[in-house]
């Protein structure tokens, strides 16, 4: 349960800092949504590092669902606009990967 905490939380982080990059550099914001894009990016950082995995790539490539996910509920929550039915399907094919990847039997 903490490792899906700290992807959700990982994953808001990481389209927060971005998006205040896209918000100066293409909507004209102002400069100071820079500063609160870096922090955001270094919130992302450490968030990963809290997730349950014995290897980094292997948390890395679970994530991508997440940011996948997530990434479309930011289209439909902030943006205003809703993900259509080829969104959902492929967010729940990207999810069911990131389940596999984080969750599947390993052997040593």
């Amino acid at each position: 349960m903490a490792s899906i905490a700290a992807y959700i939380g990982a994953a808001l982080a990481e389209i927060g800092g971005c998006f205040a990059f896209w918000a100066w550099a293409r909507m004209g914001k102002s400069i100071w949504w820079l500063p609160l894009g870096v922090v955001s990016l270094i919130l992302f950082a450490w968030l990963l590092t809290l997730v349950d995995s014995d290897a980094a790539g292997r948390a890395y490539a679970a994530y991508g669902g997440v940011y996948i996910a997530a990434s479309l509920f930011w289209l439909w929550a902030v943006e205003g606009v809703r993900p259509d039915r080829w969104d959902m399907i492929g967010v729940a094919i990207c999810l069911i990967g990131a389940g596999i990847i984080l969750l599947g039997p390993r052997t040593a």
